[in-house]
């Protein structure tokens, strides 16, 4: 595999906000210490074979090339962040990501991207994919055909011990952090604020956009904000490693799906071949693997189905 471009480390002064945050659904105990996995660097791909099938969906025009281009916000442990190194992508989604490059028998490149310009990307061409815990909706399966890999979800974290007794149900009013371009902010709260806000005649929910989640922890602990609405598996990471320093009060279930998906432009020639790739991932070993070293085991799937 040729060598990966380097990509932005986390700024100096939440270096250890990052370490500790953050990203899907419920997480499950860490199977390793927060330190050992910040230094896993181990490519999860080693010794994986080509994938017959997926290989003879590959259009020419990526055989010939020898390597597909993947967009991430590498900023958003336990999925997708930089090992202590700061140039490694480490996480669910970078071993997803290089698990498909083996299957298609390419290289893989990593661009680090943030979450709001990945789709953009996508459509000029800058990239092939993305894995990112992306959700799907209706606005992106206008530009992106995409493809199940990891079921996630989305909670909603208070100040440590939940001084102001916030429920999922009584943020009317509250200053509630969400990051730019998430499925948080653009389906989730919105559809929260309706159901239990607007169409009650209580204040809106007002939705604090912020560039990502080491900020909004930033700000939570300043007490800027009452709370996060946020990725469940990284606020699960983070209240595992940091477990006085917020309280997840509990998870979102409208506005969008938990299923995440790979994200490709869409009608692009690449499709087949990479739900081929995905589908053969699925229920390995090393899928598997992976769920469990980052303590994701629950949101495993079998179907690695196309929009």
């Amino acid at each position: 595999m040729k060598k990966i471009n380097k990509v932005h480390a986390a700024t100096a002064a939440l270096a250890a906000v990052l370490a500790l945050s953050a990203c899907g659904s419920q997480a499950a105990s860490a199977p390793a210490t927060s330190e050992s996995l910040t230094n896993n660097t181990r490519d999860i791909s080693e010794g994986v074979q080509a994938d017959a099938k997926a290989v003879s969906l590959l259009p020419q025009s990526y055989k010939d090339k020898g390597e597909l281009t993947v967009a991430m916000d590498l900023h958003y442990p336990p999925t997708t962040f930089l090992a202590e190194d700061n140039q490694t992508p480490i996480g669910l989604n970078p071993d997803i990501a290089r698990l498909i490059a083996k299957k298609l028998d390419l290289d893989l490149k990593f661009v680090d991207t943030k979450f709001d310009t990945i789709i953009p990307g996508l459509d000029g061409n800058r990239f092939d994919f993305t894995a990112t815990t992306m959700s799907k909706t209706e606005e992106r399966l206008k530009v992106l055909d995409m493809i199940d890999y990891f079921k996630a979800g989305t909670s909603v974290a208070a100040a440590a011990g939940n001084p102001q007794n916030l429920t999922v149900e009584n943020l009317c009013g509250k200053n509630i952090a969400v990051t730019q371009g998430s499925t948080g902010q653009l389906k989730r709260l919105p559809a929260l604020n309706e159901q239990t806000c607007t169409s009650k005649g209580q204040p809106d929910i007002n939705a604090v956009t912020l560039p990502n989640v080491q900020e909004a922890l930033t700000q939570l602990h300043a007490k800027r904000i009452d709370g996060i609405l946020y990725d469940t598996t990284s606020l699960g990471w983070a209240a595992k490693q940091q477990p006085d320093s917020f309280t997840i009060i509990g998870r979102v279930n409208v506005g969008s799906s938990d299923v995440t998906a790979i994200g490709i432009k869409k009608d692009s020639p690449l499709v087949p071949a990479m739900q081929a790739a995905i589908q053969s991932i699925l229920g390995t070993p090393e899928y598997k693997d992976s769920l469990k070293t980052w303590g994701l085991e629950s949101g495993a799937i079998t179907d690695a189905k196309l929009n």
